[in-house]
């Protein structure tokens, strides 16, 4: 954040299990993320095991289900007025299988940010989500993948790169086990250290879309 001193309020959103959230949890705990907290946790999926992460660790989680809404566009009202509602200053979409509307994006330009479990350009864009990336990797017999952290911007996991971690694919691996190795190895590891640099106000992004990182 550019103004000293001040804590940087994240809204997550989730979709599924939340390992990405307890990624970022533990490292707040661990003062591994600096001058940020968890403002609140949304999931688009009520039985996500997520928001009893949230409740464990003592955060506001809320439900906010696009099924529960006549139409997508009042949902997107609805988030986007929660969102604002706890004056959050990043965005971080950890596992949540939502395309963001233009209207959120628009609002939080280079305030939003996403885990990608492979590393972009490579298997991402529509269609590629949980399983679906890491058995679209095997079966283009990569022997490198990984995990990238995005901005978020208008078009689907195209935003400016800022970390990225490489795992190396094993003889015999599965969609599973290779999901399993990339959460663990980069996923739980970048992620939390791009919400650092970015409270940190280490991060920039200059007119050609490219993110630069202070020492």
């Amino acid at each position: 954040m550019s103004e000293e001193n001040k804590t940087m309020k994240l809204a997550v959103l989730v979709s599924g299990g939340g390992t990405n959230l307890q990624a970022i949890i533990d490292a707040i705990a661990k003062k591994q993320i600096h001058g940020a907290e968890i403002a609140v946790v949304i999931s688009n999926n009520e039985n996500a095991y997520a928001l009893k992460r949230a409740e464990a660790a003592g955060l506001m989680g809320i439900c906010l289900s696009p099924k529960k809404y006549d139409s997508r566009d009042n949902f997107n009202h609805d988030l986007k007025d929660i969102l604002d509602s706890f004056h959050v200053d990043l965005i971080v979409l950890a596992g949540c299988l939502m395309q963001m509307p233009p209207e959120i994006v628009d609002a939080y330009p280079n305030r939003i940010i996403n885990i990608h479990p492979a590393l972009i350009p490579s298997f991402c864009g529509k269609g590629c989500y949980g399983l679906h990336v890491h058995e679209k990797a095997l079966a283009r017999g990569v022997k490198v993948s990984g995990a990238t952290v995005h901005f978020v911007n208008s078009d689907l996991d195209a935003g400016p790169i800022i970390l990225q971690q490489a795992v190396n694919v094993e003889e015999g691996d599965t969609p599973e086990t290779l999901q399993k190795r990339i959460m663990e190895q980069a996923e739980w590891k970048i992620l939390p250290k791009a919400i650092d640099l970015i409270a940190q106000g280490k991060v920039s992004v200059d007119e050609n879309n490219i993110v630069h990182i202070a020492k």
